[in-house]
């Protein structure tokens, strides 16, 4: 399974960038490309997310797991969505570790390709990379405002 993953020290206190990764009403202010969150709930959630060429597409989400505060892992849902055609499973992870001066934070993200998505892996991992950095850059302005 691809994996990508990117880590950030923020000059936030644990408590309070976990409020924030656990909060999925809160992912239209710092994860990218996401316009708003609907029928958000405790261990569920749909992502409306933008395309670069302004389609709007949505994107469920479950809570895989939580362990509170440091650590937090989502399932994208891609049966019967429009990712289902190139991915067989994605996931999301955090992992939060307390630091001087604040948070390390590090965002894995986790595909397993479907079908003939599995011969552009390189470029699936690349936009990856692109989404975790940018995630963590807007986490940072959030919380350290």
């Amino acid at each position: 399974m691809p994996t990508v993953a990117a880590t950030r020290m923020l000059r936030a206190e644990p408590d309070e960038v976990w409020r924030v990764v656990s909060d999925p009403e809160r992912l239209p202010a710092w994860w990218p490309g996401v316009k708003r969150v609907e029928e958000a709930e405790p261990h569920a959630w749909t992502k409306v997310l933008t395309s670069e060429r302004g389609k709007t597409v949505r994107a469920d989400y479950t809570l895989e797991e939580s362990e509170v505060p440091s650590r937090l892992v989502w399932r994208h849902e891609v049966d019967e969505s429009p990712f289902e055609g190139i991915l067989r499973e994605s996931l999301t992870e955090f992992d939060l570790e307390p630091v001087d001066g604040g948070t390390q934070v590090t965002v894995t993200v986790r595909h397993r390709p479907r079908g003939l998505a599995r011969l552009g892996q390189v470029q699936l991992r690349m936009a990856a990379k692109r989404q975790v950095e940018a995630a963590l850059a807007g986490l940072a302005e959030l919380v350290e405002g």
